[in-house]
């Protein structure tokens, strides 16, 4: 007799257990909950990572060093692949967050927007419709095969290429804002420190240089004053000697 002989009689799922049904059946009276405390009343719940009260293993643990997992952006995703597959694009048009949730493609648009080039079935036979992509976030492989479709592409840039002034669609996408908010910054935390340069200038003339002096001579120091014999203290009147007089 084999197993599958067996469960096709007896049946594919176990019964579940009926507790409470009286002392005889092993799990009688308390139902296997032991006596009184929490566990043993209908309604408990345990807290994740709950000790029984001593300090939970995440609190015992050296917490070292500063992480930007918190801070990071999260994008819808959609790939190039999916968007051509659907019937709202079969024939191209503007690819936008507003019609990709219109055709259920992502969600809302409360995250930025990234396409990325997986064509899925589109990978033999390529784009042969322009599309005119626009999104914070495009590859450079989907640009490239937007641009040889006849389409286009535009990349918004999240908040955060704002702030640094980044420009998305240029070439050079390094940022712009870092040296001038180095500046600001030193200006506001040390207003009257002189900026890098200007010690010198006021030394020398514009266009000149300052004159430094050769290796092993030094310059020379003015001479110091003559000290003078220390000055006479004033006694100050005895006010017991003009009183006996």
């Amino acid at each position: 007799m084999m197993i599958h002989e067996i469960t096709a009689v007896a049946g594919r799922y176990r019964k579940r257990t009926r507790v409470g049904r009286g002392e005889g059946s092993g799990l009688g009276k308390t139902s296997g909950r032991g006596h009184k405390g929490a566990k043993a009343r209908a309604g408990y719940t345990e807290k994740r990572a709950y000790e029984g009260g001593q300090m939970p293993y995440f609190r015992r643990i050296a917490k070292r060093g500063f992480t930007n997992a918190e801070f990071r952006t999260e994008y819808w995703i959609v790939n190039l692949g999916d968007v051509l597959a659907h019937a709202d694009f079969a024939k191209g048009g503007e690819v936008t967050a507003a019609r990709l949730v219109k055709a259920g493609l992502i969600r809302d648009e409360s995250r930025p927007l990234k396409v990325l080039a997986d064509l899925r079935s589109f990978a033999e036979r390529g784009i042969k419709v322009p599309l005119k992509i626009t999104a914070e976030r495009v590859s450079d492989k989907v640009r490239a095969l937007v641009a040889a479709a006849g389409g286009s592409v535009t990349e918004t840039g999240t908040r955060r290429d704002r702030v640094r002034g980044i420009d998305r669609n240029s070439e050079d996408r390094t940022p712009k804002n870092q040296a001038r908010k180095r500046k600001l910054r030193a200006a506001k935390k040390f207003p009257d420190k002189p900026a890098k340069g200007d010690k010198a200038q006021e030394k020398a003339p514009k266009g000149e240089k300052a004159e430094k002096p050769e290796k092993g001579e030094r310059p020379e120091k003015a001479p110091k004053a003559e000290k003078g014999p220390p000055p006479q203290q004033q006694q100050r009147p005895d006010p017991k000697a003009e009183g006996q007089e």
